[in-house]
């Protein structure tokens, strides 16, 4: 549920105020599931339609699969919002959809609930197809269609009932461990690692399958275990950085050194002496007393270098009002996911309209190596 809106995702426009994205593997996913429908299983299962129909029916069936998915995912973001946690958005891609949760549950009751939301959706779903089915037997396309998400919406609930974090029913098993352990951190590291350990047991399954003939089902199975494994893994590492970060303030990491540039100054003279000079990786512009706007690198190589002589740095920078901004006494962990979600690299620390440093995630970093040291030694 994790995951962050990437640069690759395709905005669909909101549902409840959620952003929802598509994610460029979608297309992939949509592409085989319409063929493997309109090639295998519909002219298995019903046979003598005319070709055309199979593929209709195949990418009709491919485009409710992935409404079938975000009404999973729906599900997530309606118990989240109901316990006052932001959802930041949903993205559909080639597992299913994620929601991004903008907050950890603040208990292990609401953790469960929202957890479990998810699969009841996909059950409910199931459900509705198959009562449908009877009603749609005169039109065989549709019963077609009604068969197949009634199955596939099982199966989605099933599982993702598999108790093996991250999928939902790892994040119910995970909220069984934290109500009974009354810690959220050991209980994330038991659920991976419990993660892990199915993943890991589907690696097997699917290579074993493959040796055994049956070659594209184990390709299948094996690829799910890779998949569920690097998550789980993924979901370790954050939590023990998470853990070397727990106490520390963005001012314990930021850079005092920043420095500081007038707004009529131009790009060449800036580049010159500050980036070449002194190294600087950001800039504050600032007009008098007052922080006008940021510039960074990146922002100063998005001028054609022909134009630095007669580009000033008020026209490249980020306006102050526009900068995401961070207080000093900002837990760094939280500092480090703020970065993650606005794509950006370096955030300027401020009090009010005072600027105090900048924290680069080049410095959190350095904090994470120096902490990691400390701690293995």
């Amino acid at each position: 549920m994790g995951m962050v809106m990437s640069r690759n995702t395709i905005p669909l426009g909101r549902i409840l105020g959620i952003p929802i994205g598509l994610d460029y593997s979608w297309f992939l996913i949509f592409a085989l599931l319409t063929w493997s429908l309109a090639a295998n299983y519909y002219p298995t299962e019903f046979k003598n339609w005319p070709s055309s129909e199979y593929w209709l029916v195949g990418a009709v069936t491919a485009i409710l699969l992935f409404v079938s998915v975000l009404l999973h995912e729906l599900g997530h973001s309606i118990v989240a919002l109901q316990y006052k946690i932001p959802v930041r958005s949903i993205t559909l891609f080639i597992f299913g959809g994620l929601a991004e949760i903008g907050a950890e549950p603040p208990g292990p009751t609401a953790e469960f609930w929202i957890a479990l939301a998810g699969p009841i959706v996909s059950f409910a779903l199931a459900i509705v197809f198959g009562i449908l089915q009877p009603l749609l037997v005169p039109v065989s396309s549709l019963l077609a269609l009604a068969k197949y998400l009634s199955y596939i919406n099982g199966v989605l609930a099933l599982f993702n009932l598999i108790p093996g974090f991250p999928l939902d029913g790892g994040r119910v098993f995970r909220a069984i461990v934290w109500g009974m352990t009354r810690s959220l951190h050991r209980a994330t590291l038991i659920a991976a690692t419990v993660g892990r350990f199915i993943a890991f047991l589907f690696i097997f399954l699917g290579v074993w399958q493959m040796v055994s003939g049956n070659f594209g089902n184990g390709l299948w199975i094996a690829f799910t275990g890779w998949f569920l494994e690097s998550a789980a893994s993924a979901q370790i590492r954050q939590q023990n950085i998470h853990d070397l970060l727990a106490g520390h303030r963005v001012s314990d990491a930021m850079r005092r050194d920043y420095a500081t540039v007038g707004p009529e100054i131009n790009l060449e003279q800036l580049v010159d002496e500050l980036v070449f000079g002194g190294g600087r990786r950001s800039l504050v512009v600032k007009d008098k007393d007052r922080v006008v706007g940021l510039l960074t690198l990146h922002r100063i190589k998005a001028v054609p270098r022909p134009d630095w002589s007669n580009t000033t740095a008020a026209q490249v920078m980020i306006p102050v009002e526009k900068v995401k901004r961070i207080h000093p006494e900002t837990e760094l962990a939280e500092a480090l996911s703020e970065m993650d979600r606005d794509g950006v690299n370096q955030l300027p620390v401020m009090v009010q309209d005072q600027i105090q440093g900048v924290l680069g995630r080049d410095d959190v970093i350095s904090v994470l190596r120096t902490l990691n040291e400390f701690s293995h030694g």
